[in-house]
């Protein structure tokens, strides 16, 4: 029930106008000019209350409220002395005396602020010499304007809740805003400046709560609800349900409304409810199940009357990169907010927050919310049974490493199921849910009380759900965003679109995204996938991808603390991780690379990057999984001692491009004096043998190099032809395998023995045989580029023979040179 400001001033009134009728009042009494002239009477006559019952409540219905004192000269306001305080409590005492009634929580609150408020005022001009001066010298009286504002004040609404929320929190409480509101005006009048007047007005209401005690202390029976409330738990009780208010409206229903990247746009705006599936124990799918939506599948599990030992179990939401689990968790709990709070309290906890761990779960909540007002001031938060919290832990693999050197994840992990557990146990009916990348829970050893599910890719049906929401922010201009969303969905379906982009990337929300966004901005059309542009509009699409999973999915703090790189080299190093871990996947056989093997080729690499790995295993020994995690890598329980693989095998292939690139440009750089290449003969062929005896290249990657070589501005493409059709003919005369003491093909059979299969069959030949040829398709790639071009030298100087040397005919000098390698 809400009641106004004006009656409860006028609620005195009341009971004497149920005794003399209010003509007989008039009738009895000098008449007053306004309403300021009424308070100034209605301060001296209420001493005598007891005989003036009449006149008191003729006075009080010429006013407002209190605050009607602002419309004299602030002169009349510093000098009267009006005891504001007695004031209020002397009408408290005399409505109490006429009704024998308590008044309620919102009418003493509402009087009892008003006269502390003018009290905290009066004091603070009176302490302030210079202000007290420059305003007495203001005789005016408030302006029409103004004295609306102050009149307005009688109309204002004060709930319970509102009441309340002002008595424990008045400086941020509503009537403290409207009071400041007309005390700025009035300054303002008295040619103060508005900043000034703003931070005098602050420091009156922040002043303002000592009068409010003052008040309750000297006031009687009249107020004895209020002060029982105030002075037992009742203040500290509404202080916590104040807290959580503020921090649910502040900090949950603010996720949904933040902004997607740098889109106007925000991830409520954007979000389509996502599906999943049950996992068993061992994390895989569990036969013959039926997917389900996952947030109403959620609520179900948190409002269903399970078993206790249900219950208990953790839930753990997992899935691949880009698939939108930290985005569920935004959406759903705001939606816990608005729809079972206070059934459930949702609390937001992003894991890479954290800065430490403690020996128990409940110690590292109490840390990690520290800066929470209910947290900080309740050390029973926990405890109270009459409030559920719902803990949304997101980030399962993004933990920082300095937490897992003290306590490690299994540990941690462990700490959770132990609280979820005890917590069902103990009937305080708290639940958990737990996010994170499917790698992280890979490798590890799992509590039992665990529910896990994993996201599943877009279907059509929400794919058409997607395409209606990007509609509405696609563009301003309904007509325009209809024909972009139209364009786009064509642009999905034509034929001309890559098979496996499709099937891989537009059916997750985030690669669904980016590739809608750079169709919207141009970065992409149909055309680029038509004929020989195809590869290279292929190519902009997955380096687009790595850029946005790199750098915009994770802030640079947070790329710090998950990898140990600098900010400024983060996507450089990560690049090289990412490829090294693509080369190693293709190298072991194109499904899945160990970690022990990443990590070799990491340190063989660069020094610098080893280094940081080593310092991050010393803390984790899951700490590279952690870094290529970053990037549509899963861990797969296929590899001995721990391995990795990609989410899509097009990824692999591409990044493996990369790689080959990145060698193809440093075997052409020149440098020194005599600008000679930075890699010898020697180096090259060394090289050679470690990025291409594995086995055949593939035509995708292939093609990837291809378009990859024609972007590159660094390559010197008829020194590379050169320096490798020089590799393949020193290969050919079996140079290389016939060399003595450790050859090239020997170092690379015996890196690569320890993560192959056992039945692979891979000796000195076989790697000698595969680098020569997979040399040779890059020759004839090459010379399929160089004789498609109009200049006739450099076609001359990009012609490949199987055979060799060509004489001045162009008839190989050896012409049973292939016959012999065959």
């Amino acid at each position: 029930m809400k009641n106004q400001l004006r009656r409860l001033w006028q609620f005195v009134n009341t009971p004497v106008e149920e005794i003399f009728t209010l003509e007989n009042v008039e009738g009895q009494v000098d008449r007053v000019k306004d309403a300021t002239e009424a308070i100034f009477t209605l301060a001296e006559t209420l001493p005598q209350e007891a005989k003036n019952n009449q006149q008191i409540a003729y006075l009080v219905s010429k006013t407002s409220t209190l605050l009607d004192v602002l419309n004299s000269p602030w002169g009349q306001v510093i000098n009267s002395g009006l005891p504001f305080l007695p004031l209020a409590t002397g009408l408290l005492k005399l409505y109490f005396d006429i009704t024998k009634k308590e008044t309620t929580i919102s009418e003493c609150v509402a009087l009892v602020t008003q006269a502390a408020y003018l009290q905290s005022l009066q004091d603070y001009i009176n302490g302030n010499q210079d202000l007290s001066t420059q305003l007495q010298a203001n005789e005016k009286e408030a302006s029409d304007l103004v004295a609306k504002e102050i009149n307005r004040l009688g109309d204002l609404e004060l709930g319970d809740y509102a009441a309340r929320f002002a008595l424990v929190y008045f400086p941020e409480s509503e009537l403290a805003n409207a009071f400041n509101d007309v005390v700025i005006a009035r300054l303002e009048e008295a040619e103060i400046e508005r900043q000034q007047a703003k931070t005098i007005a602050q420091q009156i209401a922040s002043n303002t709560p000592r009068y409010i005690d003052q008040a309750l202390a000297d006031a009687s029976e009249s107020t004895k609800r209020l002060k029982d409330w105030y002075l037992s738990r009742g203040k500290e009780t509404f202080e916590r349900y104040v807290s959580i208010d503020t921090y649910l409206e502040e900090q949950i229903a603010t996720l949904p409304q933040e902004n997607v990247f740098d889109e106007d746009f925000t991830f409520e705006d954007i979000y389509v409810p996502l599906k999943a599936i049950s996992l068993d124990a061992n994390g895989k799918e569990i036969e013959n199940s039926q997917s389900f939506v996952l947030q109403d599948w959620v609520k179900e599990r948190l409002l269903k009357d399970e078993e206790k030992r249900d219950k208990q179990k953790v839930i753990v939401i997992q899935a691949g990169p880009g698939r939108g689990k930290s985005v569920f968790c935004r959406m759903f709990a705001d939606k816990v907010r608005r729809e079972l709070h206070p059934t459930f309290t949702p609390i937001f906890l992003r894991l890479r927050d954290i800065e430490s761990f403690q020996q128990s779960f409940k110690k590292t909540l109490n840390d990690a919310l520290s800066n929470v007002d209910f947290v900080n001031t309740d050390g029973g938060w926990l405890t109270d049974r009459k409030t559920h919290y719902l803990f949304f832990l997101d980030g399962f693999d993004e933990l920082r490493m300095e937490g897992r050197a003290r306590v490690g994840i299994e540990r941690f992990l462990q700490q959770v199921a132990t609280f979820q557990e005890k917590m069902q146990t103990s009937e305080t009916g708290h639940r958990v849910i737990l996010t994170g990348r499917t790698i992280a829970f890979q490798g590890i050893s799992l509590p039992p009380n665990l529910t896990q599910v994993e996201i599943l890719c877009m279907d059509n049906d929400l794919q058409g759900q997607w395409f209606q929401k990007w509609q509405r922010v696609v563009d301003s201009n309904p007509e325009i965003a209809a024909d972009e969303t139209k364009a786009f969905q064509e642009f999905l379906d034509d034929d001309k679109f890559p098979q496996e982009v499709k099937e891989k990337l537009a059916v997750e929300p985030l690669l669904l995204y980016l590739l809608a966004a750079m169709h919207r901005d141009g970065s992409i059309k149909l055309d680029d996938f038509q004929d020989g542009s195809k590869v290279e509009a292929k190519i902009r699409v997955y380096n687009k991808s790595l850029e946005w999973v790199l750098i915009k999915q994770r802030d640079e703090l947070v790329q710090y603390h998950i990898t140990g790189l600098e900010a400024n080299t983060f996507q450089e190093n990560m690049e090289l991780i990412l490829t090294e871990a693509a080369l190693s996947v293709v190298q072991s056989g194109g499904e899945y690379a160990q970690l022990a093997m990443i990590e070799g080729r990491l340190k063989k690499e660069d020094s610098e990057l080893a280094k940081i790995i080593e310092e991050l295993k010393q803390q984790d020994k899951k700490a590279l999984n952690t870094a290529l995690g970053a990037f549509y890598i899963k861990a797969t329980a296929e590899a001995k001692e721990g391995g990795v693989e990609f989410y899509h095998k097009s990824f692999s292939e591409f990044l493996m491009a990369k790689r080959l690139l990145r060698s193809l440009e440093e075997w052409t750089e020149r440098g020194g004096r005599r600008k000679q290449y930075l890699v010898d003969d020697k180096k090259l062929a060394s090289q050679v043998y470690d990025l291409l005896g594995y086995g055949g290249l593939t035509w995708e990657m292939v093609e990837y190099l291809k378009g990859l070589i024609e972007q590159s501005p660094e390559l010197v493409i008829v020194d590379l032809f050169k320096r490798l059709y020089d590799f393949y003919l020193r290969w050919c005369e079996g140079e290389f395998i016939d060399a003595d003491g450790t050859t090239f093909p020997q170092t690379k059979m015996r890196e690569l023995k320890p993560f192959l299969d056992i039945k692979t069959n891979l000796g000195q030949r076989q790697v000698d045989v595969y680098a020569g040829l997979n040399i040779m398709i890059l020759l004839l790639e090459l010379h399929r580029y160089g004789q498609s071009q109009d200049d006739k030298k450099l076609k001359q100087q990009l012609n490949f023979h199987p055979c060799g040397e060509v004489d001045e005919n162009g008839q190989p000098v050896d012409q049973d040179l292939l016959l012999r390698l065959i």
